[in-house]
Parts: structure tokens; sequence; C-alpha cells
């Protein structure tokens, strides 16, 4: 690997170690073995490699949640459902610095208006990573629904990540967002959910 490379993995490491507001220049350096001055010479500044890493990290979760995500074809929709926030919320415990991180770089996009960008790229690929999972089932569907379907998805993952982040034991699990969705459909709880 290469300085580039190195200091991306070493923010990347730092993002985990000690979080996204509190990563300084010389933890980076001490991290991936480059020297301060390749960070600018790569990246301009510590704050566009915190970025890039961050966005990295994210790819690298996402391709890690598809990979782990159930595939079966003919499955029962709602089953499906289920096992699929089962993954993502146990992802959350996993990835839990990932989480901090990513809360702490929200909050400083309001001040980089590159930072925002990047994040709402990053944000744009989830929601549609997110629609194309749940529209396959359904064959053909407008833009727009499943624009909708996507961005209904990335606000359940936000907010189960606050949950679990705050209040895991408190947070619900795959079974609880199924469970709530068919209530807030309209549908009854599943034959075999207690109540």
């Amino acid at each position: 690997m290469g300085h580039r490379e190195d200091l991306l993995e070493g923010a990347k490491r730092c993002l985990y170690e000690r979080g996204y507001a509190r990563t300084t220049a010389r933890d980076i350096v001490a991290a991936s073995g480059a020297n301060l001055a390749s960070i600018g010479y790569h990246f301009g500044s510590k704050e566009a490699l915190l970025n890039a890493a961050m966005m990295e990290a994210f790819t690298e979760w996402g391709q890690e949640l598809d990979q782990s995500l159930p595939v079966n074809a003919g499955a029962d929709p709602v089953e499906e459902l289920e096992s699929t926030w089962q993954t993502v919320t146990q992802s959350f415990t996993v990835h839990r610095p990932l989480w901090v991180a990513s809360i702490e770089a929200y909050a400083q996009a309001q001040h980089s208006p590159e930072l925002r960008d990047q994040l709402a790229a990053s944000l744009e690929n989830i929601r549609t990573a997110l629609a194309g999972d749940v529209t396959k089932a359904h064959g053909a569907v407008d833009e727009r629904t499943a624009r909708a379907v996507g961005s209904v998805q990335l606000a359940l993952l936000t907010g189960l990540m606050v949950q679990w982040l705050i209040d895991p034991a408190g947070a619900p699990d795959g079974a609880d967002v199924t469970a709530a969705l068919r209530m807030i459909a309209g549908q009854p709880p599943a034959p075999d959910t207690p109540q």
C-alpha cells in the first residue's frame, strides 16, 4: 500500500477507536505510519481525509450487510423483512463505533458543505440499495414509489441506529420492526406473535 491507502486505513481505524470529532491529524499519522505532510498532499486536510474514510467505511458496511442478508427466492416477504431488520440491528452492535462516528459527522456536516454533499451522496446510495431490495419482490415499481420505499427504509435505519446507540436494551429488533409495520399498515399480527 502507498501513503494514500495507509492514511485511509489509519483514518478508518481512528474513526472506530476515537470517533469523528476526537480524531486528530497526529492520531491518523500514528495509526497509518505515514507522515503529517502526506495528509495535506493526498487529501488537502484532515477533514477531507476523515470524510473519505467515513465514506469508505459506509461502503464496506453496506457490502458486508449485502453479503449477510438472506436471498431466498419465493420467500414470504414478511419473513424476509424480519430477517433483514434482524441482520441490520445486529450490525449496530458489531459496528457501534462507526455509527457513533457517523452521528458526529452528521453534526459536522452542518458546517461543511463538502461533507454534507458526500453524506447526501452516501444516503442516496443507501436509499437506492434499500429500495432495490424491497422492490425486487414486487416486480416493476415506478421510480417515485421505489424512492419512497428506500427513503422510508433509510428513516427506519437511522432511527433504529440512534435507538441502539442510546438504549440498546429498549431498542426494537427485527421481529419488533416487522410486527410494528404490520400494525401500522392495518394488518393483523402474525399468528405466532405474542399479544
